[in-house]
């Protein structure tokens, strides 16, 4: 979709797949079923009562909520009227919420009922107008209030540029940063991945990804949106739960994770697979020795893309083609990709360097951050994806490392900076580091390497726990290992790389 009008509604380009009203969309592992006509209704629904708040154009739309059919007509509601649709982690303390609160500025927070004694203060404090609730069954007082209104509502005429997502992702220095998706960014990517991965209405996608980041929100939805397809809608993924729900799908999309734990399941087989044409896998690095040993056992080979919360995904293996294991394929139709090296120069074939992409797919900027925009962006308009990265002859990528220091555990992102903020805080540490060390489950594992304050006694369990008590479970350090001091580089930098090998062998023999 390169050339895009001026207009365009994100929800206005799904609702143009809707075929038939009365079509299944998505079906709950509990059997239930909504048609397409469900999602127009109540996300209209919705929408005028948001309006009727007195929300406009552009202000955020604040969710913290449990999986459920619910917070997908929310979403849809929320581009629908041109509002800003702000997903938060559902595993994020009252700490971090306090600072997406304040910075986002919402005008609505939704909450499940239970989050809400907590975040009630939060809001006041950061000026949140409107509090609602709304529970995994469907309950509370956003669907309530929003039941007596109309069923018909007419989309925002949003522009193409208009932000119609703010997704956090936080940095290096330890403080969140906001991305800003627009309309344009999120119809480019949804429509171009719907046709190159060869979705139709005919198809039912396995739906196991949470809905609060862009992989199971944009990627996943968008393929179903864009091609009136259908869904099974897991709360989350268990493998006994997806191997119930296999036969009745024809695509899967996870993280590596996902696929490893299928793969440990005695009655995992082609059988299974017996409906099934592509499985997909991004978020995180798929080892070789995965993607052939699911081949091995179910006879698909998996198709990996590569993509982050700023781009959606830039490139993919081909539906029909060579798919490469250890590569995450070609740029998509209408991205450029390219490897630059030291002072910008543009690197040849098969030479390692930092990865930039350039397309309508990639975000507009960083919410309230100029100057991090201007710095991530070339003059000529490609950002720097911090991955370092490799593009064979044929076009090809291979992503060979991070400049940035990401670990990706069990496909969600941990930023070291924002751990290492917290234990180095704690008393008798001296300083840390945090590193991602080799899990043949997660991927990668959380580890912190912490050197005491002189003589103080220090605890492994106690200093997991205290950074459980202010941040999220997935960012807990599942390794906690206590020494001297750091190794640093002349410019006195701590070496992760070191600690990255020491640590690794280390964990292995324990």
């Amino acid at each position: 979709m390169a050339d895009q009008p001026p207009f365009l509604n994100l929800y206005t380009c799904y609702a143009a797949h809707f075929s038939a009203p009365e079509r299944l969309l998505l079906t709950t592992q509990g059997g239930e079923t909504y048609t397409y006509r469900d999602a127009e209704y109540c996300s209209a629904q919705l929408a005028n009562y948001l309006v009727s708040l007195g929300l406009k154009p552009g202000d955020r739309v604040s969710v913290q909520v449990e999986k459920s059919p619910e917070s997908l007509w929310l979403f849809l509601a929320t581009i629908r009227a041109g509002l800003v649709f702000h997903p938060l982690n559902t595993a994020y303390t009252d700490e971090e919420l306090d600072y997406f609160l304040r910075d986002a500025e919402p005008a609505v927070m939704v909450c499940d009922g239970a989050r809400r004694d907590g975040l009630q203060p939060l809001c006041a404090a950061a000026g949140v107008g409107e509090l609602f609730t709304l529970n995994t069954d469907g309950s509370g007082s956003l669907m309530s209030a929003a039941a007596g209104c109309s069923v018909e509502f007419v989309d925002a005429p949003t522009a193409t540029g208009d932000v119609a997502a703010l997704v956090y992702s936080s940095g290096t220095t330890g403080r969140p940063k906001g991305i800003m998706l627009t309309h344009g960014n999120l119809v480019s990517n949804a429509s171009t991945l719907a046709q190159l991965w060869g979705f139709s209405e005919h198809d039912c996608l396995l739906h196991a990804l949470p809905v609060y980041h862009v992989h199971g929100l944009f990627v996943a939805i968008g393929c179903v949106l864009m091609s009136g397809a259908s869904m099974r809608w897991l709360s989350a993924f268990r493998v006994d739960t997806v191997l119930e729900h296999l036969p009745h799908s024809s695509v899967m999309m996870g993280v590596p994770t996902f696929y490893t734990r299928l793969l440990a399941a005695d009655d995992f087989n082609a059988q299974r697979c017996r409906s099934m044409r592509l499985f997909i896998s991004g978020s995180a690095p798929l080892l070789a020795e995965t993607f052939l040993a699911f081949e091995r056992r179910c006879g698909h080979r998996i198709l990996e893309r590569y993509g982050m919360t700023e781009t959606g995904m830039n490139t993919s293996n081909p539906l029909v083609g060579e798919r490469r294991p250890g590569t995450v394929g070609l740029a998509l139709p209408g991205v450029e990709v390219r490897v630059c090296g030291e002072g910008g120069a543009v690197l040849p074939a098969n030479e390692v360097g930092d990865l930039q992409v350039r397309g309508a797919n990639v975000f507009c900027g960083y919410w309230k951050m100029p100057d991090k925009t201007a710095e991530d962006f070339t003059a000529d308009g490609f950002f720097n994806t911090g991955d370092k990265g490799v593009i064979a002859q044929d076009g090809y990528v291979s992503i060979v490392g991070r400049g940035k220091d990401m670990i990706i555990s069990g496909g969600l992102n941990v930023y070291p900076r924002e751990v290492e903020l917290l234990i180095d805080a704690l008393p008798g540490v001296l300083e840390s580091a945090v590193i991602g060390l080799p899990d043949e489950d997660f991927g990668e594992c959380v580890a912190a390497i912490v050197v005491p304050d002189g003589p103080a006694e220090l605890n492994a369990d106690a200093i997991r726990e205290a950074v459980r008590q202010r941040a999220a479970a997935f960012k807990v350090p599942r390794a906690v290992f206590l020494t001297e001091e750091l190794p640093r580089n002349a410019m006195g930098k701590v070496r992760k790389d070191l600690l990255r090998e020491q640590f690794a062998a280390r964990k292995a023999r324990d």
